[in-house]
This record gives C-alpha cells, sequence and structure tokens, in this order.
C-alpha cells in the first residue's frame, strides 16, 4: 500500500510539473499603467501621480513596472543572458496605460513579462 501512495504521490507531483511548465511563458496582452514599483507598494496608488513623477522616479533607480486595474503588477524582465534593466524601453511610456503583449512567468506569487509588444492605450479603452 505504501508504494502506491509513493508511486500515485510521484505521478502527481510529474503531471503539476509538467502543468506548471507549460504554463509558464505564455504569450498574453496586459493592460495597466506604467509606474514606479516603490509607489505602487509603499504608497498603494491605483495609477501613477503623473508621468513626471514616474520618470523622476525611474531615473533614480526604481524599476518601473505594469499595474493592472485589477492592482496586479508585473515586473518587465529580459529573457536575454545577462538581462537588461527595462527602465529605458518603459520611460516613454511612463505614467500612462499601455497594452503589452509578451510571454508571462509566475514565480512564489510573483508576475513577470517579457515585453515583446507595448503601445500607449486609452485609459478608458
Amino acid at each position: 500500500m505504501k508504494q502506491i501512495r509513493i508511486a500515485v504521490l510521484s505521478v502527481l507531483t510529474t503531471a503539476l510539473v509538467v502543468a506548471t511548465m507549460w504554463g509558464a511563458g505564455k504569450s498574453t496582452t496586459v493592460k495597466g499603467y506604467v509606474i514606479d514599483s516603490s509607489c505602487t507598494f509603499t504608497k498603494d496608488l491605483k495609477k501613477p501621480l503623473s508621468p513626471e513623477c514616474a520618470v523622476a522616479c525611474a531615473k533614480a533607480g526604481s524599476p518601473l513596472v505594469i499595474q493592472t486595474a485589477a492592482g496586479t503588477v508585473y515586473l518587465p524582465i529580459d529573457d536575454a543572458q545577462p538581462a537588461k534593466g527595462q527602465n529605458d524601453r518603459l520611460m516613454p511610456y511612463a505614467g500612462q496605460m499601455v497594452s503589452v503583449t509578451g510571454k508571462v512567468y509566475e514565480k512564489g506569487g510573483a508576475r513577470a513579462i517579457v515585453i515583446e509588444k507595448i503601445e500607449a492605450t486609452n485609459a478608458d479603452k
């Protein structure tokens, strides 16, 4: 009986790992504000105070993130090695609503996105 439980547990664990691997890196479109990571967490902002504020924080070294209307935060990452920060790529959109298409990864409750396409969008759409 113990061997059967071990076998079943092994099969379930393998299935979970395979399902997780298939879901990782799935191309998705996310709509949200490009916002300073510090403000979204420490000040609980739903959107940037202003584009100028987001740019100033980014220039000071704070990573820009994408925050959806539901409050989900996506950390823009690079899939190249060595990886590069994404602030330069996001700076033209700081403080704006954007639509981002890319591969989304989840780990330990955090979400990241490798940006394939980014464009400014209307907040009402």
